[in-house]
């Protein structure tokens, strides 16, 4: 069978680099192509993946006519998530598109229409996705561990976007700070700020384990500090009909996660009617309560299953077979938790509590 082939778009986002070298390491697929206006920004995947002239390219008409390709890797500015899309939709291609979904619902929508009719599928890559504690949570949680799901606590981030770069590799604070002025991580027009980034992670997987249902309302507050245009520091409220959850988002944590835990721990807290669970991210191990056992007590996580270790591996087996995609990367779950965002952010602005926004 041929290799499923994967051009990456933009370099925007470092989580490209990851991407890519989930591709390389694939037996399966192969990096067809990559495309950045600035070859500058490509250049640390064209050394580590050696990758050829022919399928290195600076102009996006170009790189697409090199094609046909089996799926493209966005990851863009968010602002330009629907203009992207729309533009490669006739390309015939799947869309995996990096976190977040997009700048705005109505942005969301724009791609979800654009792949109409194509026959082929977006899918919005959520990495906490493939982190085991948070998957292990959602099955016990559906397996009624904890009764009927109440509350989700979600509280992530990490020092700031600009601190790491693929496989991340670490920057040092000075040179942080010499790229802010320009970096689109930290500019309101490019989508960029902490709740923006790393709230959709909360509200999308806090979708996914409340099976779908979405708050009545949102009350948000940001930080606002003097000489950066956008938030560093997110917290929304979200009243359900069965309870409050809570989402917080924070560029500037202690440690990075991946790296050494901060407090407060980055992860998900669940309450539920019989019990509690706590998933922290990338944790070897989730801690219970349950009425029968209401000590504190560890389950070791579940391995992810062979095949659906990580998002390329998910995206080529289910593409492969024509599967629909499901779960946190589902076009429509990921629209609810937009809602979310949109609402959070109109409430912060307004500094009110707000009905979700449609």
């Amino acid at each position: 069978m041929a290799k499923f082939r994967v051009v990456g778009i933009s370099f925007d986002h470092m989580h490209m680099g990851d991407l890519l070298r989930m591709v390389h390491e694939h037996p399966d697929a192969e990096i067809a192509g990559i495309y950045d206006p600035d070859r500058a920004k490509m250049q640390a995947a064209i050394d580590a993946f050696d990758l050829p002239e022919d399928r290195v390219f600076t102009d996006f008409d170009t790189c697409m006519a090199a094609g046909p390709y089996d799926m493209a890797l966005l990851c863009v500015a968010t602002a330009q998530h629907a203009e992207m899309t729309e533009r490669l939709a006739p390309h015939g291609c799947h869309v995996l598109v990096e976190k977040p979904f997009a700048a705005s619902a109505e942005d969301a929508r724009r791609m979800i229409s654009a792949m109409q009719g194509t026959g082929k599928q977006m899918l919005i890559n959520w990495p906490l996705r493939w982190v085991e504690s948070h998957v292990t949570a959602k099955r016990l949680i559906d397996e009624g561990l904890i009764g009927e799901l109440r509350e989700v606590h979600f509280y992530d981030g990490n020092r700031g976007p600009l601190y790491h770069l693929a496989d991340k590799v670490e920057v040092s604070p000075d040179e942080v700070e010499r790229q802010k002025p320009d970096s689109w991580w930290y500019k309101k027009a490019s989508g960029g700020g902490a709740l923006l980034d790393y709230m959709g992670y909360g509200a999308t997987l806090g979708t996914w384990y409340m099976d779908g249902e979405a708050p009545l309302e949102v009350t948000c507050t940001v930080d606002e500090v003097a000489g950066i245009e956008v938030d560093q520091h997110a917290i929304a409220v979200c009243r359900y009909a069965r309870g409050l959850s809570k989402m917080e988002t924070r560029w500037g944590t202690f440690t990075d996660p991946w790296a050494i835990q901060p407090q407060p721990t980055c992860g998900f807290v669940f309450v539920g009617s019989d019990g509690t669970i706590s998933s922290p991210d990338y944790a070897s191990h989730v801690t219970v309560q349950t009425r029968a056992r209401p000590e504190r007590h560890e389950i070791a996580v579940d391995p992810l299953p062979a095949g659906e270790t990580n998002v390329i591996e998910y995206a080529v087996s289910r593409l492969n077979r024509g599967d629909t995609i499901d779960g946190p990367l589902a076009p429509d779950l990921c629209l609810t938790a937009q809602r979310i965002v949109d609402t959070a952010m109109q409430s912060a602005a307004e500094k009110r509590t707000l009905s979700l926004l449609s």
